[in-house]
């Protein structure tokens, strides 16, 4: 009990500013949340999709492997099946690249969507934090400007003391969030790298086919 009776303490003494930077950890926590479960579901569905799908692909067999990924909404799934749409209707690669290198320039900003806000959000906790230090200074020092001499420096301290409450509450909110943007930045780095992994090996599958059946025919 104590130490709950510590931490209401310390919120309750640093002022009015505690409440918006719990705010904004609140928002930025659970869009954390949100970004963290969302891109580890991406990263599940992409390699269950590849390991039926690359089989597929190095056998040449392109039209079962367009039916399958015509039918996911996996994100390598979109970006397979509109290489696999083009490789159908053409056989040079730059065409079939251009189309995937356009399907990339959609679904990175999917993958990559509010993370941006999570860094925001310490950010804005620690500015907050400051802020609400530096107001309670001020109102600490005009309050001892009126105080009896011999109280001054007590009174000081104890201001002080707490207006610096908010500054160590905001850095207490930032510092878990940046650690958590840097993560989702991480982890959406190894999807976007899957996928151009990915795209290079269904393209070079590609040519390969198209190479075997053209030296065939000839």
């Amino acid at each position: 009990m104590d130490v709950v009776y510590s931490i209401v303490g310390f919120f309750v003494s640093g002022g009015i500013f505690m409440y918006p930077i719990v705010i904004v950890f609140a928002v930025g926590a659970a869009i954390a949340i949100e970004r963290y479960v969302t891109l580890s579901l991406v990263t599940a569905k992409n390699r269950g999709m590849w390991t039926k799908i690359q089989p597929l692909l190095s056998r040449g067999s392109f039209d079962e492997a367009r039916e399958i990924t015509g039918k996911d909404d996996s994100t390598i799934s979109q970006l397979l099946n509109m290489g696999l749409e083009r490789q159908g209707a053409v056989r040079r690669r730059d065409d079939i690249e251009i189309v995937m290198e356009e399907g990339m320039m959609e679904i990175i900003p999917q993958l990559e969507k509010r993370t941006s806000y999570v860094a925001l959000a310490a950010n804005i906790a620690t500015l907050l934090g400051l802020l609400g230090t530096i107001m309670g200074l001020i109102q600490a020092f005009t309050a001892v400007a009126n105080a009896n001499p011999a109280e001054k420096a007590d009174l000081l301290s104890a201001s002080i003391s707490v207006a610096m409450n908010t500054t160590a509450f905001g850095l207490m909110v930032a510092i878990p969030l940046l650690v958590t943007h840097s993560v989702l930045t991480q982890k959406t780095a190894q999807i976007v790298a899957a996928l151009e992994m990915a795209s290079v090996k269904t393209l070079n599958a590609i040519i390969t086919t198209a190479k075997r059946q053209f030296q065939a025919a000839a």
